[in-house]
């Protein structure tokens, strides 16, 4: 995977995400560039589904990079997220040594202080994505998703990585970075991070877009699908998001929907609401939601305002 160099400017940036698939308003663009350019970290926080994840996805294939993630949660510890021990292989090699040297050789002090620093070298670390990040020969993206979900101390573990980019084991020391990855942290916001990590970060919040941008993208994504579809199927999704849900729809899900929409061979929502709601299967992911939103919800959704009435704009997108 060939390295693609940083361009001059967010707007070539912005071009390159678009080329990976991914339709960067500046903000995000500005963001990325400003975290490749300061070689910093970047913390997106904001509700699931509206895209944080697909950043660090897009800037991992628009810039050639290798992509690693260590998804956050509950009770993460340093063995599943930085490394530990092939504890096997340890002891294999302290057999092999004993079989070699005798174990008389082997009981001595100086064997034993020989063995020790072998054993406790880097060729018998086990790497998880955060070692494997700072030691890659190449730079790549790493994703530490849903950091909100790990508890403060393996939060407090992560600045020095975050201002250093190295990790100090005990048994061996300093590693520092052989290269250094663009780093991307998420946070749905479930718990309030800590001041030192937030310090260390460039930050930016992402909210669920505009219905003229959700219609941009959906046209973007989908070309296939109508343009009258694509039009009252973002206008739709748009006013379910202010209903109350468990779990508000996301982009991906309008997404999914419009594709399904699409291979029904719609050019425009029906107006029978018992026809619509056997497809927001691909936009409702909780019990609660499929059974709240009823044929009589759905109706009065297709007869809401029409497009332009929602945010007061049909075209263009920033």
């Amino acid at each position: 995977m060939s390295q693609a160099p940083l361009p001059p400017s967010p707007q070539g940036l912005r071009e390159q995400l678009f080329g990976a698939g991914y339709i960067a308003d500046e903000d995000v663009a500005s963001l990325v560039w400003m975290a490749l350019s300061l070689e910093r970290p970047m913390l997106i926080e904001g509700e699931a589904g509206v895209g944080k994840t697909a950043i660090a996805a897009a800037c991992a294939r628009a810039l050639g990079r290798p992509l690693l993630r260590l998804q956050c949660y509950e009770g993460l510890d340093l063995g599943q997220a930085v490394y530990e021990w092939n504890y096997s292989r340890q002891l294999l090699e302290i057999r092999l040594t004993e079989a070699g040297s005798g174990s008389a050789a082997a009981a001595s002090g100086s064997g034993q202080d020989a063995l020790r620093s072998n054993l406790f070298s880097e060729a018998f670390l086990l790497q998880r994505p955060l070692l494997q990040a700072i030691r890659s020969e190449v730079p790549c993206v790493l994703l530490i998703d849903e950091i909100d979900r790990a508890d403060e101390a393996f939060e407090a573990f992560l600045l020095e990585m975050l201002s250093e980019f190295q990790i100090s084991i005990p048994e061996l020391g300093t590693l520092s970075a052989r290269s250094k990855p663009l780093v991307v942290l998420t946070s749905n916001g479930t718990r309030d991070l800590s001041d030192a990590l937030r310090r260390r970060c460039l930050f930016h919040y992402l909210d669920f877009p505009s219905l003229a941008r959700e219609m941009h993208i959906v046209r973007t994504l989908v070309p296939e699908a109508a343009s009258r579809l694509v039009e009252e199927a973002v206008a739709f999704v748009q006013r379910l998001r202010k209903e109350d849900l468990d779990k508000t729809p996301g982009i991906a899900e309008t997404l999914d929907w419009v594709r399904v929409l699409f291979k029904l061979g719609l050019q425009e929502l029906p107006q029978d609401p018992a026809l619509l709601s056997h497809s927001l299967a691909a936009l409702l992911k909780t019990r609660n939601d499929r059974w709240g939103v009823t044929p009589e919800r759905v109706a009065k959704l297709i007869d809401g305002p029409r497009i332009g009435q929602d945010v007061g704009v049909a075209g263009g997108f920033k």
